[in-house]
C-alpha cells in the first residue's frame, strides 16, 4: 500500500510563511538596535577619558606656574657695595635701620612702599628660596605693609625705585622714613658704607643721605 501526501498552497500555508518572515525581521531589527546602542557608548567613554587627561594637564601646568613664581634671594657682586643680596631679577635688596627685629616702619600710609617696594611672597607660597651665596636658615617672613614680607637675618627686604636695573645700588646710605637704608651681605649684616672701585670703604655721599631727590 502507498500513502500519498499532498502539499497545499492555500491560505493557511501563506499565513505561516508570512509570520516567519515578520518574526525574522523583528529579530534582525532588535540585533541592530543593540549594536547601535553599544557603539554610542564609546564616544561618551572617550570624552570622559579626554576630559580627565585635560584636567591632569591643567593641574601640572598650574603646579609649574606656582613653582616658577617663587621668590629667590641670592648674593651677587654689585659695583660700589660688593657681594650683597639681590632678588631673582638681580635687583639689589635693602634693609631699613628702624626696622631692627622685624618691626615694620616702612608703611603704605607714609608713602614709603611707593619708593621702597617690599619683597612679598606670592599667594600659595610659604617661604623664599635660597639662591647661590645665601643661607636658607636666615630666610624668614614677617607681616609687612602689603603682604607676607621676606626677611633675612630678621631684616625685612626691599628694592629701590631709583635703581634703574640689576647691578645698581643707588639706594645705599639713603636716609628716609625714620632710618637709613643699607644693603645686606650674605651673613645678614648691613653694609654701612659704599666701596670705591678699588674695594676700599667710602662714606655715603651727602646727596644719598639727603634722600636723592625723591621728595622724602
Amino acid at each position: 500500500m502507498r500513502t500519498t501526501v499532498h502539499l497545499h498552497s492555500g491560505p493557511t500555508a501563506r499565513r505561516l510563511l508570512g509570520g516567519s518572515v515578520i518574526f525574522g525581521a523583528a529579530v534582525a531589527v532588535a540585533a541592530c538596535g543593540a549594536s547601535a546602542s553599544g557603539s554610542s557608548s564609546s564616544p561618551s567613554a572617550a570624552g570622559s577619558s579626554a576630559a580627565g587627561s585635560s584636567a591632569a594637564a591643567g593641574g601640572a601646568s598650574a603646579g609649574a606656574a606656582s613653582t616658577s613664581s617663587a621668590v629667590t634671594v641670592s648674593a651677587k657682586n654689585v659695583p660700589g657695595v660688593g657681594t650683597v643680596l639681590v632678588n631673582g631679577a638681580g635687583r639689589t635688596l635693602y634693609m631699613l635701620t628702624s626696622e631692627k627685629g622685624g618691626k615694620i616702619t616702612c608703611t603704605t600710609s607714609s608713602g614709603c612702599i611707593k619708593f621702597w617696594p617690599e619683597i612679598d611672597l606670592p599667594s600659595g607660597t610659604t617661604a623664599a628660596k635660597a639662591g647661590p651665596g645665601v643661607q636658607s636658615s636666615l630666610l624668614g617672613t614677617v607681616k609687612g605693609a602689603a603682604g607676607t614680607e621676606v626677611t633675612y637675618n630678621g631684616w625685612p627686604l626691599y628694592t629701590f625705585v631709583g635703581d634703574s636695573a640689576a647691578g645698581v645700588a643707588k639706594g645705599q646710605g639713603q636716609t628716609s622714613f625714620g632710618g637709613t637704608w643699607y644693603v645686606l651681605n650674605s651673613s645678614g649684616s648691613p653694609v654701612t658704607a659704599k666701596t670705591t672701585s678699588g674695594g676700599s670703604a667710602a662714606s655715603p655721599s651727602k646727596s644719598s643721605s639727603s634722600g636723592g631727590g625723591y621728595g622724602y
